[in-house]
């Protein structure tokens, strides 16, 4: 519901932690889940990582909405079904939360919400469709080779947004409180940014997660197959690996 992002937007920083900056990262800092070179997208190339880190509740507000809240159609879904959408589309890309919500209300899944995929929904139970679509997302998670690493984290989260989904689709304005903070969030694994005429240790990871041989070489193979599941997946198709293509791909948390 549009009246909703705010809140769920503020469920979703929960998760996101502050500032880092990894030095062998050529993507850069990251700031409340947003990167240097997604800040840099939205704002304009001069951009710097002391702006990054005075980013603006607005300019945050702006790219968590076109880059997620809006691509699932959130403003359209029912309340506490748009919070674990929207949730799960920061965390693993709109286009798989798009197709996982549309398979759990049984129709086409083409990564798209329109009228009869509204439809559908509005005519079920938002808590069972709640229900349902974190536990896909879960099994999803538990079947990425990096769950034995991120488990723990992640089913963290989505238990999380579970019990904070559900409380939302009842209207209960309590619904925030009742989360289980009592462990702190742990802290955004180290990652290498990768692209074409890289490599290292980091390409054969992602070269092992998009199914490829693992040769630690970023060739043009690698970079077309990257630049496919970057679309599948509703992420930017620029054949570059950082911090949203490692998390879709379930490398990092």
């Amino acid at each position: 519901m549009q009246e909703n992002f705010a809140r769920s937007l503020h469920n979703v920083l929960l998760h996101e932690g502050g500032f880092t900056d990894h030095p062998r990262d050529p993507g850069g800092a990251t700031m409340k889940g947003v990167t240097l070179l997604t800040f840099r997208r939205f704002f304009g190339a001069e951009k710097t990582v002391s702006d990054l880190q005075h980013i603006t509740e607005e300019q945050l507000a702006h790219i968590y909405r076109t880059g997620y809240w809006d691509k699932c159609s959130c403003d359209a879904l029912p309340r506490g079904v748009d919070y674990a959408v929207f949730d799960f589309a920061v965390n693993s890309g709109p286009g798989r939360a798009v197709k996982t919500l549309q398979s759990v209300v049984n129709t086409d899944q083409d990564g798209v919400i329109g009228p009869v995929t509204l439809e559908t929904i509005t005519s079920q139970d938002s808590a069972t469709i709640i229900t349902a679509l974190c536990d896909r997302r879960f099994s999803f998670l538990k079947g990425l080779p990096a769950f034995d690493t991120f488990g723990r984290g992640w089913s963290r989260r989505v238990a999380e947004v579970r019990q904070t989904a559900l409380a939302m689709a009842g209207d209960d304005p309590e619904s925030d409180e009742k989360v289980d903070k009592t462990e702190q969030i742990p802290a955004q694994a180290d990652y290498d940014t990768v692209r074409r005429g890289d490599k290292g240790p980091w390409v054969v990871k992602l070269q092992k997660a998009l199914g490829l041989r693992a040769d630690g070489r970023f060739g043009p193979k690698t970079e077309a197959t990257l630049r496919d599941f970057q679309k599948k997946n509703g992420l930017e198709a620029d054949g570059i690996a950082g911090r949203l293509t490692y998390r879709a791909l379930g490398l990092i948390d």
